[in-house]
Parts: C-alpha cells; structure tokens; sequence
C-alpha cells in the first residue's frame, strides 16, 4: 500500500531556520529537512507545500519515465506570466516545435562562428580593466554574458544598451526569483512592470527592425530571432522566445562564470593550474578545438556546475495522480527535483562538498543523472554546448591577459533565477 509523501518533523523547523540564517540561503533548510527525511519529502507551509525529490531515481522519474505525466507550465508562477508562450514554459507539441525551430541556432555547427564573437565581447569588457582594479566578477560576467548572447542568437549589437537596459534586465530577473509571491499567489508584483515593459520595447524594436531588413542584419538568416521569423510567428511568440532566451540564456552563464571565479579564487593551486594551462594554448582557441586544448579548465567547470549548479532545481506539476517509490504524489501538486542536492548527495558523490575538479577526469563517470546541471531527458537544456563552450573561451581569454587575485567577502548562494553568489566576486587584476 502507498503512503503519503513524508514531512519534515515540525522541532526540525528551528535547525532548518537556524542553518538558512547562518548560511544565508534557503538551499540550507533544504538541507536539513534532506538529511532528516530522506529522498522524498514535503514542504508544509501555508499556501506551499510542494514535494521534494532528491537523487539520480527521482531525476530520472521526472525527466524521462514519467515525463508526460508533468506539466512545465504553471500559470500561477511568475516565470510564466513573463515569458508568455517562450518554450521554457511550453509542454506537449508546442514545446517540441518551438525547440525545433531554435534548435539550429545553437547546433554545435554553429559553434565555430560563434567562438569570434566570444573572444570579442569578452575583450571589449576586459579592454575597461585596468592595472589593480577591482572588479566584481558576477557584474563584468554579466556583460561578456548579454554581448555574446545577444549578437549571436539576435544578430544585433547589445554593446550600446547594456547601460540603459541594466536595470530593467535585473528587474524581469528579480520578477521570477523565488519569493513571497510562493506563499501568496494574489500578491502584487506591479512594481516590476516598467522592467518588463522596457524589455518589450527593445525587444520589439528588433523585431521590427529584422522585418524590415530581412538579409542585411542577419547575414543568410541563420540567427535565432531570423528562424523564428521566416518560421512565420507573430510578434508576441517571437518576443516570448527572444526574452526566454535573454534572460535563461545570459543568466545561466553569468551565474556559472562568476561561481567559477569564486572557486578559483578560494584554491590558489587550482587557479595556477588553469593559468598555466591556458597560456599554453592559442589566444583564440576555437570552438570545436575548446574541450581538448582545454580538459583541466574543462574540469574546473564542470565542477563548479556541480556545488553551485546555476538551474539548482526543477518545478513541475503532477498532471495526474503519481506514485514514486512507493509514495502518493496526487494531481496538481508542485514536484520540485533538486538538482542542488543531487549533486551534493553523499550516497553518489564522495566528500560532496569539496571542490574537486579531478572527480571528473577521463574514465570517471558519475552515476547516470547524479549530475544534472543541463537537465536530462529529451528536454534537456538546448543551450547546453553553447553554454560550455562559452565558458572555456571566455575563461580562458581572461587567464590569459590578466592575473586576478580574491578579494575577500563573505559570499553566499542566492537564489534568483539562477543561483549566483551574492554579494559578488570582487577580484583584482592585473595585466600580464
């Protein structure tokens, strides 16, 4: 007979408040409520009782074995009223046409012509160090981010609209991080409106601008937003999937660069490493040469998706009533995977918590869908080699050309739309 999905004894609340306000983070009553209760549990507060599943079993349950069974779109959540029909939030046929048309775009053919504007974005940012300052890691990542993303998938130049769109970029990021609108679904979130207002028109403005000038903006039209339109949408899905990838796409990498940093800031050997290796190769290393000139760098990121991953959880809801490991989850509850304590699980990683880019050389392979970083399944993320290689030529671009040494802060996991190191990863660098 099935039971009901444990819940975390009520006196285990306290150790669970004790640990978010010491770590700063909510990913640490999580952890508690883990260790108390096992793979499997429900969260029991007014208005939010999702349940939680934990481990390669359970990722492997929502991602493939009952994958029809779970609807990604919540209308309730935020992420889905700002994203509209993007297909981030789109489930069934839609979703698979939507991905089929975006898909070419970030075929790893594409990859190679990419990495040129890589290198480029990443110098016009770093081009503004100079000698001894202080630069704050998650900020100037951010901006290597939204240039590349932007003339890669878009075909347009983000280089005159970082200042101004700044804030209104962080306000739609804010608009869907996890927060009071959780407990209280009718709460007001009118004060993010002109954020997203002033996204639409940007973002409409390209679209306009495209329409009108089909061949000359896009070159042969193999861009993102020239897929779209000669696919036939209408300007609104056309903004949804803009706006999803902006945000999904920038934010991801921003989060995995600047963690990164933060870990090699704190292991000096490792960093020494990395440099090492980097000024042994190419200064624009391609894309499709990346992963092999590069296995230690390599490592070090994948480690860095593994502690800090920047999707630390999946959100879905039981399209009808399911049973996992002998547990009732009934219709329409929230199921929340987290990949966060996947890959800080002590029965598949050993030491979880230390940083140890060697767990990942050649011939080392974690247990299927213990790491989870990109998602798995057929909806795995669609950006996923776009993502790494980015990683490895913006990284090493930096190593090359400067020196950076931690500046220390206290720093902790937020969770915004992604999870980033809060307040920020002040480094000082140094030309060589």
């Amino acid at each position: 007979m099935n039971q009901p999905v444990p819940r975390p004894d009520p006196r285990s609340g306290l150790l669970a408040l004790q640990a978010m306000l010491k770590q700063r983070h909510p990913l640490a009553a999580l952890e508690v409520f883990h260790a108390e209760t096992g793979d499997v549990f429900q969260i029991d507060l007014p208005g939010f009782k999702p349940v939680v599943l934990v481990g390669p079993e359970a990722a492997r349950f929502v991602l493939v074995q009952a994958r029809h069974e779970f609807r990604w779109r919540n209308e309730r959540d935020p992420v889905t009223d700002l994203l509209g029909h993007g297909v981030l939030v789109e489930d069934g046929e839609t979703h698979d046409h939507l991905r089929g048309l975006m898909a070419p775009s970030l075929h790893r053919r594409m990859l190679d012509q990419y990495a040129k504007i890589m290198h480029r974005s990443t110098k016009e940012v770093v081009d503004t160090w100079r000698p001894g300052m202080v630069v704050d890691m998650l900020v100037e990542m951010r901006k290597i981010a939204l240039l590349i993303l932007v003339r890669t998938l878009f075909a347009e130049d983000f280089a005159a609209q970082i200042r101004p769109l700044w804030k209104a970029i962080l306000g739609v990021i804010s608009y869907i991080s996890p927060g009071l609108w959780m407990l209280i679904p009718a709460m007001p979130r009118g004060q993010y409106r002109r954020a997203i207002k002033r996204m639409d028109q940007y973002l409409y403005a390209v679209i306009d601008r495209r329409r009108a000038q089909p061949k000359e903006r896009s070159g042969e039209g193999s861009d993102m937003l020239s897929a779209l339109i000669q696919a036939g949408l209408d300007d609104t899905w056309i903004r949804d999937q803009l706006l999803t990838m902006l945000i999904a796409g920038h934010d991801t990498s921003t989060a995995l660069l600047a963690w990164t940093w933060y870990l090699l800031g704190e292991h000096p050997a490792e960093l020494q490493k990395v440099v090492d290796e980097a000024t042994g190769v190419a200064t624009s290393v391609s894309a499709s040469d990346a992963a092999h000139s590069l296995p230690r760098l390599d490592r070090v990121l994948t480690e860095s998706l593994r502690l800090y991953p920047p999707i630390h959880l999946g959100s879905r809801v039981a399209a009808r009533d399911l049973v996992f490991q002998g547990f009732d989850i009934p219709a329409e509850t929230r199921v929340i995977y987290s990949i966060y304590l996947t890959q800080r699980h002590s029965g598949y990683w050993d030491q979880p918590g230390a940083f140890n880019p060697e767990r990942h050389q050649p011939g080392q392979r974690a247990v299927p869908y213990a790491w989870l970083a990109f998602g798995g399944g057929p909806r795995n993320c669609i950006g996923a080699a776009f993502g790494r290689v980015e990683s490895l030529l913006v990284m090493s671009h930096i190593l090359q050309r400067f020196k950076v040494e931690p500046v220390k802060r206290h720093i902790h996991p937020h969770m915004g739309a992604t999870l980033e190191p809060r307040p920020g990863v002040p480094m000082r660098v140094y030309p060589r």
